[in-house]
């Protein structure tokens, strides 16, 4: 890759643009000259502890706990990633990186670094992973200006007013849109495997191919940032919320399988493996705690009805995708697991650093899943014998606190952290102006419509 520092007539003088993710999944950054980038290309570039400490209304976190790099006001480093330099567009390069202490240190609950650890966990059993995301968003005619002054409310859906999936019958606009987004994902070197409309007017998926964990998670925050700036480019807007409208919800499900020298270890003859078993046995341990980090805001708990896509039941299945993990087996290099519990408002970090988390308890605990779920997962009684997806922020917050597994895998620094950010966002929707009662509150429809 060629160094943006190094001006040639080919390669004249350019910004470049620094990117990583908050906690909540948004994209920050600064835009640095090319004299400044070179200058701190390797220490890094000051960014203020802050904003691990503010919420979507840049509002400060109060009740959980200060460590001792975080405080005043300090600075973190940004340090980027050199291989993950493209050229943005003309004029501007953008580059994606981690936060680091002044002590050559990870900032311990920054979002890449985690999925950096657990793919070292991993690697020390032999194991690479790869994986895959579907990425479900919702186009509205309206402009991001129009939209804001609407408040988000009664927009007009790109492509026609009608509900469907896999028709062809969206309108040119809405084509012409996703047309555009691929186009702009292969300039930037994302690859791409599909797009579709989904179930709600407006809606697509856009199937990122498959990589490793922590490129994938760099391409899924990228193709988020393309997709909004294609729509502001065409005077139309786009959300990743959970839910943007009171009709279907949007999730981002997460495929994953991992190889030994090359060879896919979830595949066996007709069945799963004893090593994806175990994976799923992780999986399904940790995931009332997942959900807090996996559905992090208010609006992703109103995804969870019956009979409407996502999995309400913590629960597995062999090509059952009612079910939370769908196992697909029998081919040697399509075996893999399917983890369907992600909405599309999470940070893409965070969700692989969960997912990661839950399969490396399986395998290194030996943890043995239940009995695979082979009707509908939807709408089964609640016995004790399959166990229902914590439905509010609340239940999967306290969840995730008492949850051994992922406090060990996680750290307790960053389970702390999050409980203590997700409880503050339950009050803030029920001290200023939420309605737990609507189908989609105006609340949550101005806090979360443009974020992450």
């Amino acid at each position: 890759m060629s160094d943006p520092t190094q001006v040639t007539e080919a390669r004249p003088a350019r910004t470049v643009r620094l990117e990583a993710t908050n906690h909540e999944g948004s994209l920050l950054g600064k835009t640095v000259s090319l004299a400044k980038f070179a200058s701190g290309k390797e220490a890094g570039f000051a960014f203020a502890d802050i904003l691990f400490a503010i919420d979507l209304s840049n509002e400060i976190v109060l009740g959980d706990a200060f460590p001792d790099w975080r405080g005043n006001i300090y600075d973190i480093q940004m340090v980027p990633d050199m291989s993950t330099l493209v050229e943005w567009k003309p004029g501007m390069d953008s580059v994606i990186g981690d936060y680091w202490l002044k002590n050559g240190e990870p900032v311990p609950i920054c979002p890449r670094n985690l999925v950096r650890r657990l793919l070292a966990r991993l690697a020390g059993h032999g194991y690479t992973a790869s994986a895959a995301v579907e990425i479900e968003a919702t186009l509205f005619e309206e402009s991001v200006h129009e939209a804001r002054a609407k408040e988000y409310r009664d927009l007009t859906p790109l492509g026609g007013s009608t509900g469907a999936t896999y028709h062809l019958a969206r309108s040119k606009d809405w084509v012409d849109y996703m047309e555009a987004v691929t186009a702009r994902l292969d300039s930037v070197g994302i690859a791409w495997e599909a797009w579709t409309d989904e179930a709600a007017p407006g809606q697509t998926e856009l199937n990122i191919a498959v990589t490793d964990p922590l490129t994938l998670c760099d391409n899924w925050a990228r193709a988020r940032q393309v997709m909004r700036e294609v729509a502001f480019e065409r005077g139309h807007t786009v959300s990743f919320m959970a839910k943007p409208t009171a009709g279907f919800g949007q999730g981002a499900h997460i495929n994953l399988s991992l190889q030994k020298d090359g060879v896919n270890q979830f595949f066996a003859e007709d069945a799963p493996s004893d090593l994806m078993l175990h994976a799923i046995g992780g999986l399904l341990a940790t995931m009332e705690g997942a959900t807090s980090v996996v559905m992090p805001q208010i609006t992703s708990y109103r995804r969870l009805v019956d009979l409407t896509g996502p999995p309400t039941t913590v629960s597995w299945g062999v090509n059952n995708k009612s079910a939370a993990v769908r196992a697909i087996t029998g081919h040697p290099k399509y075996s893999r697991l399917e983890y369907r519990l992600p909405g599309s408002d999470v940070n893409p970090y965070l969700t692989l650093a969960v997912v990661l988390a839950g399969v490396l308890a399986g395998i290194e605990k030996d943890i043995t899943p239940p009995e695979q779920v082979t009707d509908m997962a939807w709408c089964m009684p609640e016995d004790g014998v399959v166990k229902r997806i914590p439905d509010t922020m609340s239940k999967a917050g306290a969840a995730l606190d008492a949850d051994p597994l992922l406090r060990e895998y996680l750290g307790d620094e960053f389970v702390d952290f999050w409980v203590a950010s997700r409880r503050w966002e339950w009050m803030e929707f029920h001290t200023k102006g939420g309605d737990p009662f609507a189908e989609l509150s105006a609340w949550e429809s101005r806090r979360y419509f443009e974020f992450p």
